[in-house]
């Protein structure tokens, strides 16, 4: 947030439970639920705070903007007077930029660092188990909730990433459709999809193990994207932008909010069962893989794909003509990870 303020949303009743201008000094960098009414938030100022998101103003009107936190806990005293572990990599130096724990195995988290590496530990083991350094850094990480193993990474690349933390060598996926870095990411409750957003100023998503043709979102007064997460019901998904605006977007766009007959019902589900028939014909593939998107996008997107065909030529003209060429060239998802480090 650029401006120092905390603000909780009710999004049934679209109004504010919660609004405090000055909640820290200087940006908010984090915010999270400790229980239904309680909320944490921390901020370049070094405090964490605790907020009770039941307090209203004297008159009863509405949410305090004068809310006093319940409980600050400030940087420079420890919460312990000892760590309960201390977790790093032996030749590690890197700013950790995002850490997550693993959703299904409670003492295995994972955190992605300034100096392009992904990093797996063990509470434990108390160490670092595995690294990964990559040719570009990552942005954000999530762990799937569905299969304990998958984690998805956003890249500065402009592409995401799905490892399985088995083999750490080679991604699972990719998917290809930003034109600009990849700031956030977060997975569907059902496994079966995630959300991402970019620097491109729009918000995309996933069906889980398809690489192209995401669902594009985007508005004209909406910038650069820097948080998406699904909700909870997995129908909805929420974006943060540099404009200051959380948006609300349907995960499907074509889906009916309202109350929906057996009769609807059943004619939607004929008419999703045709569009999977007849998939692989040309014409209705071409209008089910159509994306509009803003015009900069669309050129970003022509640019790129003009700048990536070009170096592939390139790349396969120097293997046959130089002695380095009698080897095979090297897969796409080969490229992604330099080295391997245990």
């Amino acid at each position: 947030m650029t401006v120092p303020g905390l603000i909780v949303h009710d999004i049934s009743r679209g109004t504010h439970m919660l609004r405090v201008e000055a909640a820290h000094k200087g940006k908010i960098s984090g915010v999270c639920f400790a229980d239904e009414n309680h909320l944490l938030s921390c901020g370049v100022d070094r405090n964490v705070k605790l907020w009770d998101t039941r307090q209203v103003d004297e008159n009863g009107a509405g949410p305090s903007e004068s809310q006093k936190p319940l409980s600050i806990f400030p940087g420079k005293a420890a919460f312990k007077s000892a760590p309960i572990s201390n977790l790093t990599f032996p030749t590690s130096t890197e700013t950790i930029s995002a850490v997550r724990f693993n959703l299904s195995e409670s003492s295995v988290l994972a955190s992605i660092g300034s100096d392009r590496t992904f990093t797996l530990y063990d509470i434990r083991t108390g160490k670092a188990e595995r690294r990964v350094v990559m040719q570009m850094r990552s942005n954000a990480l999530a762990w799937s909730p569905t299969f304990p193993t998958s984690v998805l990474l956003a890249s500065e690349d402009h592409n995401l990433y799905t490892f399985d933390v088995r083999s750490l060598n080679t991604p699972t996926h990719i998917y290809k459709a930003h034109v600009a870095a990849v700031t956030s990411c977060d997975w569907s409750p059902t496994g079966l999809e995630f959300v991402s957003g970019g620097w491109d100023r729009t918000v995309r998503v996933w069906k889980q193990g398809v690489g192209t043709q995401p669902e594009v979102y985007h508005t004209k007064r909406m910038q650069r994207v820097t948080s998406t997460l699904f909700t909870a019901d997995a129908r909805f998904v929420l974006s943060g932008s540099d404009d200051g605006n959380v948006r609300m977007w349907k995960a499907r766009a074509s889906e009916k909010l309202g109350i929906i007959d057996a009769r609807e019902r059943a004619a939607i589900e004929y008419r999703d069962s045709l569009k999977e028939r007849w998939k692989f014909d040309p014409e209705v593939g071409k209008v089910s893989r159509t994306r509009h998107v803003p015009k900069p996008v669309y050129k970003a997107s022509q640019i790129k794909r003009t700048m990536l065909d070009a170096q592939r030529v390139k790349e396969e003209r120097r293997r046959k003509h130089t002695r380095a060429g009698e080897s095979k060239p090297k897969a796409e998802r080969k490229k992604v990870v330099i080295t391997e480090q245990t």
